[in-house]
C-alpha cells in the first residue's frame, strides 16, 4: 500500500476518534455540572487540559467562560483539535482516497461533517441543544466505525484504520483519567467525598464504562476504576485493550514476521509493561506520573509509526545509473 494512502486512512480514523472523545467528555461534563451541589463552582477548564489545548485557548480568549470553551472546543477553526476541525481533516483524508474506502464510509463521513458545519453557524444555543449536538457527534462516530467494520475489506487499509482508532483512544482514555486525578479535584480534603465519587462516576461515563464497571464492581472505588480503565483486557476503551489492538494491527501490517520492526518493538514494550503491572505498582509510582509517562510513550509510538510507514524517504540515484542521451 502507498504510504500516502496508509497515512490518510490512519489519520482519518484518529481524527474521528478524537472528535468523538471530545464530544463524550464535554457531554459528560454537562451532566456532572447538573448533578453537582449548588454551592460547587462549575469547572470547565479541565476540558482544555483533557484535550491538551489550554495554552492555545489562553492565546485566543481572555476569559475561561463556558461559552468560550464550548465554542473553542467545538467550532473554532483556529483550534486544530476542535470537533469541526477534526471532522474536516477526517473528511479531507477520506476525499483523497475515495477510490480506496467504501462508498458508505465516504457518504456517512461527509454527511457527519456537513451537519457539524451547519451546527457551527447556529447563533443561540441552549443546554439541550449542546447535549443533542454532542450526542449526534458521538452516535455519528460510532456509526462510522460500524460502517467501517461492515464494508471495509480486511486488508492493510483496514489494519491502518484500526491502528489509528485504538492509538488515539488509548491516549484519550489516559488523559481523561489524568484530568480527574490531577486537575478536577485538587483539594485533598475532598478525596472520598460525595463530590469525589460523583466525579469518578463521570470519568467512567466519559468512556461509556459505567455500566460495564458496575457489572463487576459493587462500589465506586477510585482504585478499582483505575484498574478497570488501565489494566482490563476485555473492556474496549481500557489502555491494555487498546494497546493489544494496536499491536495486532502493526503485526498484521508487517506480516507477523518482523518482531524487531521499530513499531512492533515500541508497542510491544509498552503493552508488555502494562501486562505485567498491577494496580498497586501504579499507585506506588503515582497515578499522575504513570499516566504522564504513558502519554509520552504513546506520542513516541506515534513518531515511530510515522517514521516506519508514512515518512517519505528520498531515493538516491545510483551513481552512473542515468545516462545522457
Amino acid at each position: 500500500m502507498l504510504s500516502r494512502v496508509a497515512d490518510s486512512i490512519y489519520w482519518m480514523n484518529r481524527y474521528i476518534e478524537r472528535a468523538e472523545n471530545h464530544a463524550r467528555f464535554i457531554g459528560v461534563t454537562f451532566n456532572l455540572i447538573l448533578d453537582m451541589p449548588p454551592n460547587e463552582q462549575a469547572q470547565w477548564e479541565p476540558l482544555l487540559f483533557a484535550s491538551g489545548d489550554h495554552e492555545a485557548f489562553k492565546e485566543l480568549y481572555e476569559e475561561s467562560s463556558r461559552a468560550n470553551i464550548l465554542r473553542f472546543m467545538s467550532f473554532d477553526d483556529r483550534n486544530p483539535n476542535a470537533i469541526l476541525s477534526c471532522l474536516m481533516r477526517a473528511r479531507e483524508n477520506a476525499r483523497s482516497i475515495r477510490e480506496i474506502i467504501s462508498k458508505e464510509m465516504w457518504e456517512h463521513l461527509n454527511q457527519l461533517y456537513l451537519s457539524c458545519k451547519e451546527a457551527a453557524g447556529k447563533k443561540k444555543w441552549k443546554m439541550d441543544d449542546w447535549q443533542d449536538f454532542f450526542n449526534q457527534i458521538k452516535m455519528g462516530s460510532q456509526l462510522y466505525y460500524g460502517i467501517v467494520d461492515s464494508t471495509f475489506t480486511r486488508s492493510e487499509g483496514w489494519e491502518f484504520s484500526r491502528l489509528g482508532r485504538y492509538l488515539e483512544r488509548a491516549d484519550k482514555t489516559s488523559r481523561f483519567l489524568d484530568v480527574k486525578y490531577f486537575i478536577l479535584l485538587p483539594d485533598l480534603q475532598a478525596v472520598g467525598s460525595n463530590l469525589d465519587m460523583l466525579q469518578w462516576s463521570a470519568v467512567l461515563k466519559s468512556v461509556s464504562a459505567f455500566n460495564m464497571y458496575r457489572q463487576t464492581h459493587l462500589e465506586i472505588n477510585p482504585k478499582m476504576i483505575v484498574e478497570f480503565l488501565v489494566l482490563d483486557n476485555h473492556f474496549p476503551r481500557s489502555l491494555c485493550y487498546c494497546l493489544k489492538e494496536v499491536e495486532e494491527a502493526v503485526l498484521d501490517i508487517t506480516g507477523n514476521q518482523n518482531k524487531r520492526h521499530p513499531a512492533v518493538k515500541a508497542i510491544g514494550k509498552l503493552r508488555s509493561y502494562l501486562e505485567f503491572t498491577d494496580i498497586n505498582d501504579i499507585f506506588s509510582f503515582g497515578l499522575h506520573e504513570f499516566l504522564d509517562d504513558f502519554q509520552k510513550k504513546i506520542n513516541k509510538i506515534g513518531d515511530v509509526i510515522y517514521e516506519s510507514f508514512f515518512a517519505i524517504k528520498p531515493e538516491l540515484e545510483a551513481e552512473g545509473s542515468v545516462q545522457e542521451q
